[in-house]
């Protein structure tokens, strides 16, 4: 049975965050979920109290940035690593139901699962225009230069505990999923897609949602997949 963890980093979800966990499954088909770990990255909002009420476990980040809070959920779980960890949102865009696709490929091997919106379906109005143009970029720019076919930079991710630590995870803000993505490619790990729904996102988003965050997000990304261009491909190496 796959142990599975979850990590979900929130600033100000009060509305969305109660129904991502309320529709995250813990027992699925070959796996189990054993924890939700709720990273509140400084929200004004009652987002920490309604997560509790929910049974998440709650972490507090005052450095702001998603991979910030990212960074503190997996420092949380060292103590108790478990087979895989999941990223989830906490805006609700995702159908955390999906998680049991992810688990599929990470018993079938995988050592990377993105969540694919593309592959899947987005609700119109779902994808903002600019996120469409910034995934058909960096993906196809990380095709070229890294040589790993991606279809999307989707936060509904897995990665197995082992593939985190050959990965480590460095980014504190936008280019966290991109930086996950590009490092497993340059490592030759087993890196999959699966098919998920998108839906709009309860509340306005942080990052597309704003000129400001959109400009600030896309530099971040083109600079984490020109960073990496020269690094070893551990594993051919070997």
């Amino acid at each position: 049975m796959l142990r599975l963890k979850v990590v979900i980093p929130v600033f100000n979800e009060r509305e969305a965050l109660p129904l991502v966990l309320r529709d995250l499954p813990r027992e699925l088909d070959g796996a189990r979920v054993e924890e939700v770990v709720v990273v509140d990255n400084g929200s004004t909002d009652d987002s920490v109290e309604r997560a509790l009420a929910e049974g998440a476990t709650v972490l507090h980040e005052p450095v702001k940035g998603y991979g910030s809070a990212c960074l503190r959920g997996l420092a949380h779980l060292e103590a108790d690593p478990p087979d895989a960890v999941v990223f989830l949102d906490g805006d609700y865009s995702d159908h955390p139901e999906e998680i049991q696709r992810h688990a599929d490929a990470l018993n079938d091997g995988a050592e990377l699962v993105i969540g694919s919106r593309n592959l899947g379906g987005a609700e119109p109005g779902a994808l903002l225009p600019q996120a469409r143009f910034g995934n058909w970029l960096a993906t196809r720019l990380i095709r070229l230069i890294h040589g790993e076919r991606f279809t999307d930079l989707g936060p509904f991710r897995a990665v197995t505990w082992p593939a985190l630590q050959e990965i480590a995870m460095t980014d504190t803000g936008f280019g966290w999923t991109c930086e996950m993505q590009v490092k497993a490619a340059r490592l030759g790990l087993d890196c999959r897609e699966v098919p998920v729904s998108y839906r709009k996102r309860v509340g306005v988003s942080k990052i597309t949602g704003t000129v400001s965050g959109t400009v600030r997000a896309g530099a971040k990304i083109l600079w984490t997949i020109f960073r990496h261009a020269g690094a070893p491909r551990r594993r051919e190496a070997a």
